[in-house]
């Protein structure tokens, strides 16, 4: 190492400007080393902050992989050999963290502690030096300045005295201050050496120690497991990338495909709808009533689930149930100046909601689809199938067959036959019947090209035939139990029998033939049909009432009679073989398509409850017609022996009678006066 330059300690006495000069390159020099070293300190105080968070860091590390077990996840958060893995690289990052906790404290010790030394203690030595020779040397110069002020002529002892003895004081007080400061400038050349390399030099044994630690516990098990780690890592990887590259094809093909499906209401001839399905799900509007005339759409997710419709509105963990949609209806309705509502109402007519799809697909698959729930396909192991053929013998049924039977025998299920006579329960036809079924033909049943009528047409609008419009009561309001607010009463008003039915009609046409439970078969897979093939869901819901002398008819809202059928003119009722809830009745009219004077035209209805029920209303009306002239008492005890629960009357028919309405007929003035007569 080469010499040092030193100031001259002998020459501080005599404090020539040559000495001056040279103290200024040292103080110089002085203030250049405070200036770096204080650089460097930061710079190692910054090495030593980082050592410590990392040292923290890493044991917050091993501490969260320690936990990882204890933590919930969603998904995958049984991943037991995530959790051993993460617990063995818990314990290497443990020791790790040790590791770098021993050179934190080396560190501190070695390379922190020597450069703060030199810091804290010699720079600010020769900073403290430097103002106190300052301070003597300016002393020493206002002395030497007083002395050299003493007059000549008028000495005066004591002063010369003090200004001599000042004179000494600050000269000693100098050349001692100033020996001492140029002594810790010469030992600052040597200072500042050790000061940068003693830092270093603890520095770089600490980091030695941590690799030999390090090197210790990385041993030649712990490199297997970070090469076995690491290769799952890559597998991991590659399946990734294989991952996103399937994602991205299909994102690919699904925006392609998806395309013409962003518009509201795509074209259903690309996008066929869908009659056989028996489960759905999408967003509709539903229609909630907020006032007397106001209400409000509000748009949620609904799906159906077995028989039920179920709803959810967005971020909803689970959908509640909306509505039960077993032996519901369901019909397309116009509210509001919306396009594609339709409505469903409960089986006991109760609840109702209006619901709108977002195109003309959804509107009509949504109303098929709870159709197909409606009747209960979905209990069956095959839905879909169930429905397609249901659909299928709907598509068929417009297509003439050879034969009537043969037309019959495709909607039979396998394995079964039915008889050739109905029983009287489902027919109340007062005709023989036809024991040949195989020789009838589909012209001797339904008149070729017969118009079907899907709505009922009001009296007050139109003649019906068959109407007894000039009765005065076509557009009357009419009690259905037989109370009436003024003194006349009519004939229907004194009837002793009166029962009452939910029933929606669903279509009439003419037929050829009326002394034959098939042709109502055969007319409401003709009138059916239709509707599917039309796509005619809308129907109209009406009251129908049983009496001794009529069956009518009635707006349930208004109350008003829309059609009367004379219970003579009714020649013929039955209910489907499979749906019990459809029936019909044929109804024996004047007038025509025929050329003969009388016509026969079928209605066909759907009810809330079993046909067989309203067909055995209308036998026992007809029966307590034909015993009409009998007395009250014995007719009174017709209707009780037929209304007895589970109990058969003679000709095998089950009969539901309201007892309120039978108290009301029997205590009647008029029922009264005919006991007093017989």
């Amino acid at each position: 190492m080469p010499g040092i330059d030193k100031l001259p300690i002998e020459e501080t006495l005599e404090d020539s400007p040559q000495t001056r000069s040279l103290l200024g390159v040292f103080e110089e020099d002085a203030t250049a080393i405070s200036n770096y070293m204080n650089q460097l300190y930061q710079a190692m105080h910054r090495i030593y902050d980082a050592q410590n968070e990392l040292s923290a860091a890493t044991h917050l590390t091993s501490k969260l992989l320690k936990e990882y077990e204890k933590q919930r996840f969603p998904l995958g958060g049984d991943d037991e050999v995530m959790s051993s893995t993460l617990q063995q690289f818990s314990k290497v990052i443990d020791e790790l963290s040790s590791c770098h906790a021993v050179l934190s404290t080396q560190l501190a010790d070695a390379m922190m502690f020597p450069i703060t030394q030199f810091k804290e203690r010699d720079l600010k030595e020769i900073l403290t030096l430097k103002e106190v020779f300052q301070i003597a040397s300016n002393d020493h110069d206002a002395a030497i300045n007083r002395y050299s002020r003493l007059s000549k002529k008028r000495e005066n002892d004591k002063v010369k005295y003090e200004v001599t003895e000042d004179v000494y004081t600050s000269r000693k007080k100098q050349h001692q201050t100033m020996m001492h400061y140029f002594c810790a400038l010469n030992t600052l050349q040597y200072k500042k050496k050790i000061a940068l390399l003693e830092p270093l030099l603890g520095y770089m044994q600490a980091q030695i120690s941590f690799f030999k630690m390090g090197s210790e516990n990385l041993n030649d098990q712990l490199e297997e497991f970070l090469t076995n780690i690491g290769t799952s890592v890559q597998n991991v990887r590659r399946e990734m990338d294989s991952d996103v590259e399937t994602m991205q094809q299909t994102i690919e093909d699904l925006e392609v495909a998806s395309d013409p499906l962003y518009v509201p209401d795509p074209d259903p001839t690309k996008f066929p709808v869908n009659r056989n399905l028996t489960r759905k799900a999408g967003y509709l509007n539903a229609r909630n009533k907020t006032g007397l005339v106001s209400s409000t759409w509000d748009r949620q997710f609904y799906f159906t689930q077995g028989g039920n419709l179920m709803s959810q509105a967005r971020g909803d963990v689970a959908g509640g149930l909306a509505m039960d949609i077993d032996n519901c209806s369901v019909m397309a309705v116009d509210c509001e100046d919306r396009r594609y509502c339709f409505q469903i109402t409960s089986f006991d007519g109760k609840k109702s909601s209006i619901l709108q799809a977002e195109s003309k697909k959804d509107h009509e698959e949504w109303i098929c689809t709870i159709n197909n729930i409606s009747k209960q396909i979905y209990l069956s192991e095959n839905p879909e199938e169930t429905a397609a053929r249901v659909n299928q013998s709907a598509l068929e049924a417009v297509t003439p067959s050879p034969s009537f039977q043969q037309r019959h025998e495709s909607l039979r299920p396998a394995g079964q036959s039915r008889p050739l006579t109905a029983r009287t329960s489902s027919s109340g036809s007062i005709g023989s019947e036809s024991t040949n079924l195989a020789a009838l033909s589909l012209d001797s049943l339904v008149a070729p090209d017969t118009p079907i009528q899907f709505d009922i047409i009001s009296p007050v609008c139109e003649d019906q035939p068959g109407q007894a419009k000039a009765s005065g009561q076509g557009g009357r309001r009419t009690n259905p139990f037989g109370e009436s607010g003024g003194g006349t009463k009519s004939e229907t008003e004194d009837s002793i029998l009166h029962q009452l039915f939910i029933v929606r009609f669903l279509g009439s046409m003419e037929v050829k033939s009326d002394d034959n439970p098939d042709v109502v078969y055969e007319t409401m897979r003709q009138i059916l049909a239709a509707r599917a093939i039309h796509n005619i869901f809308r129907m109209t819901e009406s009251h129908l009432l049983v009496s001794c002398d009529c069956l009518k008819l009635i707006d349930p809202q208004t109350q008003v009679t829309r059609l009367m059928f004379p219970l003579p003119s009714v020649v013929l009722y039955a209910t489907h073989q499979e749906n019990k809830r459809l029936f019909g009745f044929v109804l024996r009219t004047s007038g025509g398509r025929s050329e003969s004077n009388l016509s026969s035209v079928c209605y066909i209805f759907e009810s809330n409850n079993e046909g067989e029920k309203i067909c055995d209303s209308v036998g026992l009306a007809k029966q307590i017609a034909l015993h009409a002239e009998l007395d009250l008492e014995e007719q009174s005890r017709l209707i009780a022996a037929s209304s007895r629960p589970n109990q058969a009357s003679s000709e095998g028919q089950f009969v539901v009678l309201s007892s309120s309405q039978s108290e009301e007929s029997d205590l009647g003035e008029e029922g009264k006066k005919r006991e007093s007569e017989a």
